[in-house]
């Protein structure tokens, strides 16, 4: 019988050799695919980013002066600008509703193109028809709203107001608060805010900019 050459004989490792270069070409064709995708992602932007910080607002459930139901859905459709005070308020609320009147005549026409509205932050002593009476003090119309202690915190909490009960001689108090303005665009979103002791030109500019946003 005639012996077969080494070199004629079949090689045991060629079988295996050949699964393993298979298995070595999938894997990097799948590390490639997944670098492709990877790339995609970073390139469209659709990576995980930081989260983005939420401004002043969000739900709330107040009564307005007429006893009915306002909620921050209400408010859809129609830009606004939100005070909050208390109608005790000695100088900062009175002075600043009689800013807003005097800037909503100087926008003219465009003047009804927003709302005013005052929440009031003593819900113990402003009561619905107590606020209806001291808004009539200003000519122009103003949403008046309140509500229970529980719906103020959470009105107050969501759009970032600082109010505090500062006891006086008497046993009486006053309020320590935001004497700021905010204003949300006709979607409910948080636009800008306007400080009571800004030239009046500045605020005419904010609320030009809010009625056109």
């Amino acid at each position: 019988m005639t012996d077969i050459e080494p070199k004629d004989r079949p090689s045991v490792s060629a079988r295996p050799r050949r699964t393993e270069f298979i298995i070595i070409g999938l894997v990097a064709l799948l590390l490639g695919v997944v670098g492709v995708l990877v790339a995609a992602q970073r390139w469209t932007g659709s990576a995980p980013t930081a989260a983005v910080a939420v401004g002043p607002g969000g739900p709330f459930i107040l009564t307005d002066t007429k006893g009915r139901t306002v909620t921050d859905r209400s408010m859809i459709g129609k830009p606004y600008a939100i005070f909050f005070g208390f109608t005790r308020c000695p100088d900062v609320c009175p002075t600043t509703l009689s800013r807003m009147t005097q800037l909503r005549k100087q926008l003219g026409p465009d003047g009804m193109k927003f709302n005013i509205v005052f929440v009031s932050v003593d819900p113990g002593h402003d009561k619905p028809e107590d606020i209806g009476n001291y808004l009539n003090l200003f000519p122009t119309p103003i949403i008046g709203l309140t509500g229970s202690d529980a719906q103020i915190k959470q009105i107050t909490d969501a759009y970032r107001i600082y109010f505090a009960r500062v006891p006086v001689e008497g046993g009486d108090y006053t309020i320590d608060h935001t004497a700021g303005v905010l204003l949300f665009d006709q979607r409910g979103k948080f636009v800008d805010m306007m400080d009571p002791t800004e030239p009046p030109a500045t605020s005419v500019d904010r609320l030009r900019k809010l009625i056109d946003a």
